[in-house]
């Protein structure tokens, strides 16, 4: 059993696919009509047959209240691995990134937690 797709919620799919790859870096997968909405995944440029993320729209009630209490919570929905955390705060601050949390260094790791525009929390951490 692999992973293959995991996704987040996010309030707007053309923003979402504007601010993962312009801003974040992610190249666009799939980009095809799904009813209403969009089947839209994005990969890492370092692993372009690898996991794919689904920015899946957060078109009802469960989604939305699920998305906006996490939010709440300040817990980050996900977490992508970075080689310089540092470099990679430092680079999206500089494209206007918000983060709730700079660079903290916590048992073998340093993570930072910014807001993706559509909703969430990301975190993103390097092994020390």
């Amino acid at each position: 059993m692999r992973i293959k797709i995991t996704s987040v919620f996010v309030d707007d799919q053309d923003k979402a696919l504007q601010f993962y790859t312009e801003v974040l870096g992610f190249q666009k997968k799939m980009d095809m009509p799904a009813g209403d909405f969009k089947w839209v995944t994005v990969v890492s440029p370092e692993e372009p047959d690898g996991v794919e993320l689904l920015l899946e729209p957060n078109n009802n009630d469960a989604a939305k209240n699920y998305q906006e209490a996490i939010y709440e919570e300040g817990i980050p929905i996900t977490s992508f691995v970075v080689d310089d955390i540092q470099a990679e705060y430092d680079r999206l601050t500089k494209h206007g990134v918000e983060f709730s949390v700079e660079p903290t260094e916590a048992g073998p790791v340093t993570f930072a937690i910014f807001d993706d525009t559509c909703g969430n929390l990301i975190q993103i951490s390097q092994a020390r």
